[in-house]
């Protein structure tokens, strides 16, 4: 499983209407979809999912955003996924990320960053089985 990663669209770029922008980007990247859903984070879903960052001064403000609206979760699968898949989507901060990455082309701001991307292949494996079953990756 070490060839997979996960990412959420955030609330900001679905409401703004960046979901096929995105995912097209994702596919001419290389990157092949094994699991997909579009669904809403619960406070109590955001709150465990990022219970990582529960001392950070951002916490409360991340989970507030998580959960305003919905999200597009996925499992995409290429050779050195985890690392490829943080270069495409380029800087937390968009104001910091290169041209053409998705935050820079897509993220309103570095609260509000537009897509998540698994930091490890540990992490993608935990965040993959937290959004998904087995039976629903492909």
């Amino acid at each position: 499983m070490s060839n997979i990663t996960f990412t959420m669209i955030k609330p900001d770029a679905v409401a703004d209407g960046h979901i096929g922008a995105i995912l097209g980007k994702i596919s001419e990247a290389g990157f092949r979809i094994k699991a997909m859903k579009l669904t809403q984070l619960t406070v109590a879903d955001a709150k465990k999912f990022y219970e990582v960052h529960s001392e950070r001064p951002f916490y409360g403000e991340l989970v507030e955003f998580m959960s305003s609206g919905p999200i597009v979760a996925a499992v995409l699968e290429k050779d050195n996924a985890v690392e490829d898949f943080r270069t495409l989507i380029g800087a937390t901060n968009p104001a910091d990320a290169a041209e053409g990455t998705i935050r820079k082309m897509f993220a309103r701001s570095v609260g509000e960053n537009a897509v998540h991307g698994s930091d490890s292949d540990e992490n993608a494996l935990i965040e993959a089985q937290f959004h998904f079953s087995g039976r629903e990756i492909f």
